[in-house]
């Protein structure tokens, strides 16, 4: 049977995700955790849970599942899959095992998509490493598939996003666009052919990054997915508490968004979190508004976002090249404040 999955779910990837104005004065209604072994919660929009087990283990915790962003059920299956692992990554931890999550229209698509979707998951875990060791079904209008991953960190080890600090350089490991790109792909708009670009970034494991960043030391990490490069880097600075300036020439993109997003191809994901980051970033005139989009953009399994000190900048950067990491770009800095702003500038000064 052959279907394009984009063409049966209404949203696509993490541009499905409720936005963070949405979410926020949500999860701040919610009891306050007491158990002291929860390192990290709620409190900080950040990744990954974290429960230390003893003195030198510690659990991550997290899951993260979504409609199909790609046609091929197979693809579909390895993107959702290596955007779950990354939440462990952007922990500095491990993956340990994991669990799939699936919902599935059963009546109206045959059963072998499925089972090429959960091939592709299989897969993209095996080369994390780890077996996916059971999970959970239910039926559903459209198909839903993501993993509930459990990993391992030293409790001292754990790179939260709470950890940034003033003077902090920020290196971004995957190029932006993938939001824009899918849905040019999904309205049948991409006449650049640009999706294959897609789906290797989004299927490509931050195994190597978070080693590169655990081997060198970082301060703080995010993984940049549905909230965008600015959404994520407003939960570190306002974790942190501290500010941030980002520098739009350093900030790497698939040359092809460009195109498509000043075509006004944009996913609703994107447009949402640009209108919840008016309140959170100040823009250098001249920046259009194409460019604060790309921002802004809702990435699907995207890169990590990693704070380290400028003098271990460099070996960073060694470090993401010799892991051969997608993109290993230098795009602004954290700052004294105010805290939980940022301002964008054309150009790194």
């Amino acid at each position: 049977m052959s279907v394009r999955l984009t063409q049966v779910a209404k949203r696509a990837g993490c541009a499905a995700k409720h936005p963070p104005g949405y979410l926020f004065p949500l999860l701040r209604g919610l009891p306050p955790i007491r158990d002291p072994n929860v390192l990290i919660g709620t409190n900080t929009a950040d990744d990954a849970a974290v429960y230390r087990l003893s003195a030198d283990t510690a659990l991550v915790l997290t899951t993260d599942f979504f409609t199909p962003v790609v046609d091929d059920p197979y693809d579909f299956g390895a993107v959702a899959a290596t955007n779950a692992l990354s939440d462990v990554y952007a922990m500095g931890g491990r993956p340990l095992t994991a669990l799939n999550l699936v919902g599935f229209p059963d009546d109206t698509l045959d059963a072998s998509i499925l089972a090429e979707i959960l091939r592709g998951g299989a897969e993209k875990a095996h080369e994390a490493g780890i077996d996916l060791v059971g999970g959970h079904t239910i039926k559903t209008d459209e198909p839903i598939y993501g993993l509930a991953v459990t990993g391992l960190v030293h409790p001292d080890r754990v790179v939260s996003n709470a950890g940034g600090r003033p003077g902090d350089l920020l290196v971004l490991t995957k190029p932006l666009g993938i939001g824009i790109l899918t849905t040019a792909a999904k309205q049948n708009k991409d006449t650049r052919a640009a999706i294959g670009e897609a789906i290797r970034l989004m299927s490509t494991l931050n195994r190597g990054a978070c080693e590169a960043m655990t081997a060198v030391g970082a301060n703080a990490a995010t993984d940049v997915t549905g909230f965008g490069l600015l959404g994520h880097l407003r939960n570190v600075v306002a974790a942190s508490k501290c500010g941030a300036t980002v520098w739009l020439d350093e900030v790497p993109v698939v040359e092809e968004a460009w195109a498509y997003v000043k075509e006004g191809i944009a996913p609703g994901g994107t447009h949402a979190n640009f209108r919840f980051l008016a309140d959170h970033v100040t823009y250098e005139d001249g920046i259009d508004k194409s460019a604060q989009l790309v921002l802004s953009d809702a990435q699907t399994s995207g890169g990590l976002l990693i704070a380290v000190e400028p003098s271990r900048v460099d070996a960073l950067v060694a470090e993401l090249e010799t892991r051969g990491t997608p993109a290993r770009a230098i795009v602004g800095r954290l700052d004294e404040g105010p805290a939980g702003k940022i301002r964008v500038t054309a150009r790194r000064s």
